[in-house]
């Protein structure tokens, strides 16, 4: 669906999928679960999803370029040090860390099956599209880049 590619905010896309996640939660009650401490895991995730989300922003701002993910081509340096050493795309692994909190805390196996969709949605939509952009933009730099680190961890 190249119609879609880089046009929905990441921030509303997590949004979206966090509220698909209580939907699914409330009307497929039966999907649910008990799993103890669930709700120190689900912290756990979400805090470690937001640590990583902020990291990148942190990295992304001390190089002085954009966050704005529709417009990847705006980016001046290719940033690959702090996180961005660990993961191509730590900002969206933390939005899936803080959605795996969220289904953890939900309790429910019909939230968590909504993960893999945001990752695919993720990738084809909107990391896939970035990368051409920025291969596009810095070239071999960008290439040997990707090729040692992992798009999502």
């Amino acid at each position: 669906m190249q119609w879609l590619e880089l046009k929905i905010p990441p921030p509303l896309v997590w949004l979206v999928m966090a509220g698909a996640m209580l939907g699914v939660a409330h009307f497929v009650p039966r999907l649910s679960f008990t799993l103890p401490g669930s709700s120190a895991i689900a912290l756990a995730l979400a805090a470690l999803g937001a640590a990583l989300a902020v990291a990148g922003v942190i990295a992304f701002r001390g190089k002085r370029t954009t966050v704005n993910p529709l417009k990847p081509s705006a980016s001046s340096p290719v940033v690959s040090g702090g996180v961005y050493r660990v993961s191509r795309n730590p900002m969206y692994l933390g939005f899936l860390l803080a959605l795996a909190g969220w289904a953890v805390y939900l309790t429910n196996a019909g939230a968590a099956l909504l993960l893999p969709a945001f990752v695919a949605y993720m990738t084809q939509d909107q990391i896939k599209p970035e990368e051409r952009a920025l291969l596009e933009k810095f070239g071999s730099e960008f290439a040997q880049y990707m090729s040692r680190v992992r798009r999502w961890l």
